[in-house]
């Protein structure tokens, strides 16, 4: 462009227009003249636009550095990816490969390479910036598609016969208070919601960190929440399925003599925690119930109903608000609604449910538990 810019300006000078210009711009003679021959010939062209023009014949100028230095690709190659080159000694391999540093690396080795030519190189080499991605769900059982297969046909059978059937799980832990939530909202240009910049739990009445735990409706499309304030126990686990039987389930299944539970294999609902057992047993004398459990096999929680028919929901209608007070925590959850016909109702759980309490043996062998057999 200054080569154009220098020889256009001689033209419309005239005689001697060159060197005037070679003076005041420092721009050397011959790249003037060449820039005039340029305009010339985009004058005659009939498309300008994609003329080719060039001041140097091809190959002319510096050499491309990998050119200069063949051995370039292959040391950039293994600092990037230590492990499946081969060289699990590499000086990087416990750091943060940023150009610059993979630069500062390759000038210790020898090599003159800035970290420019590194990010193209890189390029080239078709690496880019990516972030984990989740895939792995670890260990399956040899019969996992089995054990879903039975789940789905016990909770069909259910629901023909008129009988509950309850997704359960505990949604993250969340703090309560003026603290960033995840998400963002409307809100007037400029004018976005102040939150606290550090996530310290607030240890105030009222405050601290909350622990909704969900039961979810499959029959009909409805979800309870309690909002515990305590420890996420089994006790606190089962005390929020009797709310729900109480204010949601037996209104809605009159004549139920049976429940089924699905729920996940860890946590306060766990398929080995004895006080799950010991409470559901004193559910299932208090209301007259048949309780059956379904557990899913371990790294597939995201496969239980109220994952992704209740939780995500909840999440959604709470996006970009700070969740200030325990009344804004259960006001939100009984917001949510979805086209579907989703219905949510939430209470507070202010009871204690202290942690480290034991079911013996002794208590373990009361229990009128049957494990069903299976076709597997």
């Amino acid at each position: 462009m200054r080569r154009l810019v220098a020889a256009a300006e001689s033209e419309a000078m005239g005689y001697g227009g060159v060197s005037a210009v070679a003076r005041a711009t420092r721009v050397s003679r011959r790249a003037i003249t060449e820039g005039m021959k340029e305009l010339s010939q985009r004058k005659r062209s009939r498309r300008p636009e994609r003329a080719e023009f060039r001041i140097r014949r091809r190959g002319a100028g510096r050499k491309r550095t990998v050119e200069k230095d063949p051995t370039l690709w292959e040391d950039l190659d293994r600092l990037v990816d230590p492990v499946t080159r081969g060289d699990p000694e590499s000086p990087l391999r416990w750091t943060c490969k940023s150009v610059r540093r993979l630069a500062e690396e390759l000038q210790r080795e020898g090599h003159a390479v800035s970290y420019q030519t590194v990010a193209e190189l890189l390029h080239e080499m078709e690496y880019s910036l990516q972030a984990n991605q989740k895939t792995l769900e670890g260990s399956q059982h040899a019969d996992r598609d089995e054990q879903f297969e039975y789940i789905n046909r016990k909770a069909k059978r259910y629901l023909k016969q008129g009988e509950p059937v309850i997704s359960v799980d505990t949604k993250k832990k969340e703090l309560v208070g003026d603290f960033k939530n995840a998400g963002r909202e409307w809100q007037p240009q400029g004018q976005p919601e102040p939150v606290r910049v550090h996530d310290f739990e607030i240890r105030e009445h009222g405050k601290g960190k909350v622990a909704p735990y969900g039961v979810y409706d499959l029959g009909r499309n409805t979800g309870w929440v309690s909002v515990g304030v305590d420890h996420d126990t089994a006790a606190f686990a089962v005390e929020s399925i009797r709310r729900w039987w109480r204010w949601m389930g037996r209104p809605a299944y009159q004549r139920a003599k049976r429940l089924l539970i699905t729920a996940d294999s860890g946590g306060s609902n766990g398929a080995r925690v004895r006080l799950w057992k010991w409470e559901l047993q004193k559910l299932a004398d208090e209301n007259g119930l048949q309780i059956s459990v379904c557990h899913f096999p371990p790294g597939t929680s995201k496969w239980n109903k109220i994952e992704h028919r209740l939780f995500s929901f909840i999440s959604q209608n709470w996006r970009g608000k700070p969740l200030i007070s325990h009344e804004v925590v259960i006001n939100l959850i009984a917001a949510t609604t979805t086209a579907t016909g989703l219905r949510v109702k939430s209470r507070l759980d202010t009871n204690t449910y202290p942690q480290g309490l034991k079911v013996s043996d002794q208590q373990m062998a009361e229990l009128q538990l049957r494990k069903r057999s299976v076709p597997w």
